[in-house]
């Protein structure tokens, strides 16, 4: 996975850092687990939609330019 494919497929959690990670490995309780914030309902729903599509439209464009590039390999045969 690239790192903007990890952007949208990421956007409602907090990435920790390296020592928060560690302390994960003994968080038995799951108390140390954070998600990334809205003001409101609506706008988490709003935001988590727009990066679902931003992924479709990314992958999509990436299925695209595979194809191209097959198809100009095969027609260079």
């Amino acid at each position: 996975m690239n790192n903007s494919m990890h952007a949208y497929s990421s956007l409602l959690f907090a990435s920790p850092s390296f020592l928060e990670g560690m302390a994960r490995a003994v968080d038995f309780g799951d108390f140390l687990t954070e998600y990334n914030s809205s003001p409101a309902p609506e706008l988490a729903d709003l935001n988590a939609l727009q990066s679902d599509w931003m992924a479709v439209g990314q992958d999509m464009s990436q299925a695209f330019a595979e194809v191209r590039r097959e198809k100009e390999a095969t027609s260079k045969e």
